[in-house]
């Protein structure tokens, strides 16, 4: 039930506003294309030109960083070159090794903001943006990176299937057992890590946990990426954007996206979104917590009933084994009372035939007289 609640709580969102942002965003969307995406096929030089004294001069809260999921969408469809580093960057390439980068799903008016890329056409990339915990996150990108890979049209030849990648930003830790900032996961012998092979590649960026990137992360300005995801203010941006051209082609494009009224619009309905998905959580999570505490109390409330009762068949096992002593004892004082009135009685007897002989022999010796 739960999975169809965020699908349709995300569609009500957007259909609810879809007729407001058309009246409100006409001039967004002749500047741009539908959502206000630069198409992917075009470079820097031919979008809008971006004021970079306006840029660089900025300061103060950014409205939406690129955790947003709409702004990440945004920012790298719109900017190829941004996309290019990003990929360098995440799979160690140099700039010379990528011929190619295209998105296979540009955004129209789709609800999923998943980034499908085909990497100098060998390599299928699925690049996606998650700051809310779901805890199918597991299952989920495996899912997606096995689409990626199943895309063999019939009769083609298995050699000419492209290796699939998926890439997922996480705001949270996937294995709090063992935090890594930046991870990836491939088919492996359990026994002794032979790889199997490099046609299917988990990676996971865990954004909370910066603090733990390696040298090697660093030496691939990974770590300034997430940190430029990451980051609330210009100010923060452009000290980022300082250090490397990727980057700072990156926070222009952001910068630009975040003048945009309808890209803001669209990135606030994602904020809403997931704050409503927060709430909806919260409202499980307390629901759990109060049928837990429910279903505690009712433990401790039958554990409690199971002593009483234990102790009341204790306290009727010892009031029987009382009756039964004390029953004992009653027929033994009446054994010893029917052995003494038999004593007495014998007494009385041997006293009496006594009586009787005497009595007879006295007779006798009268009689002899």
């Amino acid at each position: 039930m739960i999975p169809q609640f965020f699908g349709a709580l995300l569609r009500h969102y957007y259909l609810r506003k879809e007729n407001t942002s058309m009246k409100h965003s006409s001039h967004s969307e002749n500047n741009y294309s539908a959502l206000s995406f630069v198409p992917d096929h075009q470079t820097m030089s031919d979008a809008p030109p971006i004021n970079n004294y306006t840029f660089w001069n900025a300061s103060g809260q950014i409205p939406y960083n690129m955790t947003n999921d709409y702004m990440f969408r945004a920012v790298l469809q719109s900017n190829n070159r941004v996309l290019r580093g990003l990929i360098c960057s995440l799979l160690h390439l140099s700039e010379q090794k990528v011929i190619s980068v295209e998105i296979t799903n540009p955004i129209i008016k789709e609800f999923r903001l998943d980034i499908n890329v085909n990497l100098n056409n060998r390599t299928l990339i699925n690049l996606e943006m998650q700051i809310a915990n779901k805890l199918n996150w597991r299952e989920r990108s495996v899912m997606y990176l096995c689409r990626s890979f199943d895309h063999l049209s019939h009769g083609q030849n298995y050699s000419e299937a492209k290796s699939a990648i998926h890439i997922g930003f996480l705001d949270y830790t996937l294995f709090k057992e063992r935090p890594e900032f930046y991870a990836s996961y491939k088919l492996i012998n359990v026994k002794n890590r032979q790889k199997y092979s490099d046609s299917l590649t988990l990676n996971v960026v865990d954004l909370s946990r910066i603090d733990l990137a390696t040298e090697e992360d660093k030496k691939y300005h990974i770590h300034e990426w997430a940190l430029l995801f990451k980051s609330t203010t210009w100010e923060e941006i452009k000290m980022l954007a300082s250090k490397d051209e990727y980057l700072q082609e990156a926070s222009e494009t952001m910068f630009r996206m975040s003048a945009d009224d309808l890209v803001r619009k669209r990135c606030r309905d994602r904020e809403e979104y997931y704050q409503d998905l927060r709430n909806y959580e919260r409202k499980i999570e307390l629901d759990q917590i109060e049928h837990e505490q429910d279903i505690l109390s009712y433990k401790q409330k039958i554990e409690q009933d199971r002593l009483e009762h234990e102790q009341d068949i204790r306290s009727y096992e010892q009031k029987i084994e009382q009756n039964r002593l004390e029953h004992e004892q009653d027929i033994r004082s009446y054994e010893q009372k029917i052995e003494q009135d038999r004593l007495e009685h014998e007494q009385a007897i041997a006293e009496k035939d006594a009586l009787i002989q005497q009595l007879l022999a006295e007779n006798e010796a009268l009689k002899k007289q």
